[in-house]
Formats: C-alpha cells, sequence, structure tokens
C-alpha cells in the first residue's frame, strides 16, 4: 500500500456498480468522484458514508466510521474496506425480450396464435446503496450484461425472468383491452409499451432502480403459421369492406354537399329575383306616389288659385259695398248718362219734309241702348215713365217695343261663386274667374243655392227671389 494514493472511477461504460480493486487505505488516501456518480463506503461489513461529485481526503473527519481504525503506534490511520462507484447517468437503450413465445387467443375468431416480444429501456439507479445492499453484495460489482469487467452477475440475468413475466402477463390483456387487431399491432406498439412499463417498474424500483423509458419495439407474428394465415385473409376483407364502406360514405357526402349546394344557390338564386322585383315594385310605387303627390299638389295650387281669385272678388265686393255703391248701382248710372245724352241731342219737330223727329231720336235711342244688353230693362223702365203725345207718344211707343224687343233678347244671369251680374252668353265671370256654365234658353242658376231653375221670379229649388 503506497503512503498516499488516488481512488477513482476506473469501470466502463456499461458497469451500473463497479468495485474499486483496493480495500486497504490510510488517512493520506484521496477520493475523487465525477460528475453523475456516487461512492459508498462497504467497512466492517455495512455501507457506510456516501459521497458525491468532488475530491475527499479518507480520514476520521469526513468517514467518521474510520475513528476506531486508526494506528495509535504508527499514528497513521490505517483501515480495511471497500469502495464502490456507483453509475447514476441513465443507461440507453438496454436491450429485453422474451426468452420464449407468448399465446395469443384473437377475440373475435378465437384463434390461437403465438407471438414474441422484445425492445429497448432507459435504466438508471435511483437509490444506489438499496442496489448495492439488495443485489451486489460483496461482488466486484453489476452491469446489464454479462460482458462487465470480472463481474459474477448481471442485471439482464437478474431482471429477465421479471421482464418476461411481466410481458407474457400483461401483454395479451393490453392488446384486448384496447380492441387492437394483432395483423395491425405495430400500429400500436406505443400505446402497448406504456401498458407494459406499468406492469414492469415496481419490480424495477424494490431493488433501488428506475426505468426512464420503456419501449416495445417487436412483436414477433407466426407469419408461417396457417391460423395467422387465416387471420390475416379476414382482416383484408374486413379492410376491403371498410374501404368500400368509407368510399360510399365519402360519395354520399359529397352527393349531399352538392345537393347542399344546389340548394343553397337555388335559394340564393330565389332571394336575387325576389329582391329584384322588390326593387322594381318599390320604384314602381315611387313613381305613383310621386305622380299622385303631385296630381294632389296641383289641385292644391287650383283650389289655392280659385280661392285667392274668390278672395280677390269678395276683397273688391267689399270695398264697392264699403263705397255705398254695387255693380247694379254703376248700371243704372251708365244707362241714366245715356238716357240723358240722348234726350239732349233730340231736335225739335219737323214737318214732313224730312230732317230729325223726335220719333227718329227716340228710336235712335232705343236701337242703341238695345246693343247694350246690359242697360236693357233699365232703359225699358225708364221709357215706360215718360210721358210724350202725338208723334211723340207714338214714338216713345215704337222705342219702347224696341226697347222691350232688345230686353227679350238680352237677358243677363249671375255669377253662382260671386253674385256679379253678366251677359247671358257668358263663359267666365269678369270678377271672380268661374267657369259659367251655358245654359238651355229658359233656364238660369239661382245665386242663392247655385241651382238651375227657369227663368222667372222666384227659385224652384230654394224659393229664393230672382
Amino acid at each position: 500500500m503506497a503512503l498516499s494514493e488516488l481512488v477513482k472511477y476506473e469501470g466502463d461504460n456499461s458497469a451500473f456498480i463497479w468495485k474499486y480493486p483496493n480495500e486497504d487505505f490510510n488517512c493520506m488516501t484521496e477520493l475523487v468522484v465525477h460528475e453523475g456518480q456516487e461512492a459508498i463506503f462497504y467497512a466492517n461489513g455495512q455501507a457506510a458514508d456516501a459521497f458525491g461529485p468532488g475530491r475527499y481526503k479518507l480520514d476520521a473527519k469526513n468517514i467518521p466510521i474510520l475513528t476506531d481504525m486508526i494506528n495509535i503506534v504508527t499514528g497513521v490511520a490505517v483501515f480495511h474496506c471497500e469502495i464502490y462507484f456507483i453509475t447514476k447517468t441513465v443507461q440507453m437503450a438496454v436491450k429485453w425480450g422474451t426468452d420464449s413465445k407468448v399465446r395469443f387467443t384473437e377475440p373475435t375468431l378465437g384463434v390461437p396464435v403465438e407471438i414474441g416480444a422484445s425492445g429497448e429501456m432507459n435504466l438508471a439507479v435511483e437509490d444506489g446503496k438499496k442496489l448495492l445492499v439488495k443485489l451486489v453484495g460483496a461482488k466486484n460489482g453489476i452491469a446489464w450484461d454479462e460482458s462487465g469487467a470480472g463481474f459474477t452477475k448481471s442485471l439482464q440475468m437478474s431482471f429477465r425472468p421479471l421482464i418476461s413475466t411481466e410481458v407474457k402477463t400483461n401483454i395479451s390483456t393490453a392488446i384486448k383491452q384496447r380492441g387492437i387487431d394483432i395483423v395491425e399491432v405495430d400500429e400500436h406498439l406505443g400505446e402497448l409499451s406504456e401498458a407494459l412499463k406499468e406492469r414492469i417498474l415496481p419490480g424495477f424500483e424494490e431493488y433501488g432502480l428506475t426505468i426512464p423509458e420503456f419501449y416495445l419495439t417487436n412483436v414477433l407474428l407466426p407469419e408461417d403459421d396457417p391460423n395467422f394465415v387465416k387471420l390475416r385473409e379476414l382482416h383484408t376483407l374486413s379492410l376491403q369492406k371498410r374501404m368500400a364502406e368509407a368510399e360510399a360514405e365519402v360519395k354520399t357526402t359529397q352527393a349531399e354537399s352538392r345537393a347542399a349546394y344546389l340548394t343553397a344557390e337555388a335559394e340564393a338564386e330565389a332571394k336575387i329575383k325576389a329582391a329584384q322585383r322588390g326593387a322594381i315594385l318599390e320604384g314602381q310605387t315611387t313613381e305613383t306616389e310621386i305622380a299622385k303627390k303631385e296630381a294632389e299638389r296641383r289641385l292644391i295650387q287650383a283650389q289655392a288659385d280659385a280661392q285667392a281669385a274668390q278672395m280677390a272678388g269678395m276683397a273688391e265686393a267689399a270695398v264697392m259695398q264699403a263705397k255705398g255703391y254695387n255693380q247694379k248701382d254703376v248700371l243704372q248710372a251708365d244707362v241714366q248718362k245715356a238716357y240723358a245724352e240722348g234726350i239732349g241731342n233730340m231736335g225739335p219737330a219737323v214737318s214732313n219734309g224730312g230732317g230729325s223727329s223726335v220719333m227718329g231720336d227716340m228710336l235712335g235711342l232705343g236701337v242703341g241702348m238695345a246693343a247694350m244688353n246690359a242697360m236693357a230693362p233699365q232703359v225699358g223702365e225708364m221709357m215706360r215713365g215718360m210721358n210724350v203725345t202725338g208723334n211723340a207718344g207714338a214714338a216713345g211707343a215704337v222705342a219702347a217695343g224696341a226697347v222691350a224687343a232688345g230686353v227679350g233678347a238680352a237677358q243677363t244671369i249671375k255669377c253662382p261663386s260671386c253674385g256679379n251680374v253678366l251677359p247671358a252668353n257668358a263663359k267666365f265671370c269678369l270678377e271672380c274667374g268661374t267657369k259659367i256654365e251655358q245654359l238651355p234658353a229658359g233656364e238660369i242658376i239661382c245665386p242663392s243655392c247655385g241651382k238651375k231653375t227657369p227663368a222667372g221670379k222666384f227659385c224652384m229649388e230654394c224659393g229664393a227671389k230672382m
């Protein structure tokens, strides 16, 4: 034993636990533990302290259990112990497999077939002291397989029965529970891997190991087994049936989509046409409303114009009445003026030799006044009031007859709106503009009720004095 010694890991990458070959140390010995490793001291038949990554001196200060092992004579602590290095990193792609075929009975047809299973897993040490105490003991170390340097036992040999039993027991159940077709088992390896890991993991944890990932990578199918050949044929027929059903469903869906599209297109077209018809009807209605409103406007305007004309006539009549006379007074004044002028123009009586005479003057006056239709009644009245004798009386009689004839030929009417006196042949009122209806001979319009009545002194409709 050297006075000073450096203890470190010298095993290979396949080892989970590696034992340092030397077992005698002193307090000058140094221990180096790398990252991803753990060192455990085994002294007096029991696991002592554990050291994580770092550099340590093997003395009583760091390892209290060594206090009783110091050689008091030499002053140097010499002790006997075992040092185990434990790899804490995850060991990747650790292979596993069943030692024999697994009998699987197809649930639909009840046909038995034999299958095998294999895969890989990632393995790591979770509790190094537990693994060391329960599995390694005093051995040189342990690796997954038998290739470990001088190891008398491997983890693969230790856990093969556990893996094989759990896989055989649970793989058939997992396939049936998930309704997996054995011919399509490769499509469900992920599901089956998780199911098998749940069953296997507790057995590893009992020894301080853990399984971060577990993979079922291959399910060996008996391709030459007649029963499996029948299963594959049935699977092919079932697949063809499903494909035909899927194709029919696709065609049905396409037809339904096409029908829905055509229906939607027809509905959209119908809505467009309805909207167009509505727009046309709305336009026609608008035009009708515009024409109606224009007609109403014109009617209101005409009524307003007529009312304005009527109000103007009534206003003029009110002005005349306020001045103390009316249209009759004006007419009588004109008649009297004409009569006076006629009297003034009369010459003295002449002999039979010729020249002007009273008779001629009266006839001229009567004929002139007869031409004035509006003055005829007044002239007649005046002529009847005149007292003439001889030739003058005869002339007056003749003139009176002429005037009477003129009066009969020139009757007057009154406007039904404002009551203005008009010639019998008048078509519109000179005062208010009202249109005058032409009546048959012998009929007039009553100024009180505005209805037709025979010419006379009283109206036959309302009894008003004419």
